[in-house]
């Protein structure tokens, strides 16, 4: 029978911090509350979160990464919202923005979980943002609350 390690939606004292993009705050202060109302919802206290502005999503990478590196934290959440305009800039940002937070996770080994909007139009970076398509936030904040809980499991099959 094979092994099944699974992860779970229960705080259970796991920390967090959230690093948010200031750029589009119209966007990102949505994003936020979804992500602290999830993390409520599920037993965090939040007290215990640390929030982390940065001016946009291009900076949050090395904040998220600096987070992770501390050892006070069991996973880091990640919001911005980068829309698309009329120049190649948007495609830089989001590059930038999604292999850092990638390369920030694998080298700390702390889940850094991706709750950057990357949208053609304002109007999709709203519904992303808690109206019609959901709230990007929540889902970040229920995945880094799942990979908080699965780690430990990971790592306890690693020690022997």
């Amino acid at each position: 029978m094979p092994t099944h390690l699974e992860g779970d939606l229960c705080v259970d004292g796991h920390r967090f911090a959230i690093v948010v993009g200031r750029f589009n705050e119209h966007i990102t202060e949505n994003l936020l509350d979804g992500a602290l109302d999830t993390l409520d919802r599920h037993g965090a206290d939040l007290d215990d979160v640390t929030v982390v502005y940065v001016p946009g999503s291009w900076e949050i990478p090395v904040a998220a990464q600096t987070c992770a590196r501390s050892g006070d934290y069991d996973a880091v959440i990640c919001l911005g919202a980068v829309i698309r305009g009329e120049t190649p800039h948007f495609d830089y940002v989001c590059s930038g923005a999604t292999s850092g937070s990638m390369q920030a996770s694998l080298d700390t080994e702390v889940p850094v979980l991706f709750g950057i909007l990357t949208t053609d139009t304002v109007d999709q970076a709203i519904a992303r943002a808690g109206s019609k398509a959901g709230n990007k936030g929540r889902e970040a904040a229920e995945a880094a609350i799942e990979m908080a809980t699965l780690m430990p499991q990971l790592n306890e099959g690693w020690a022997g």
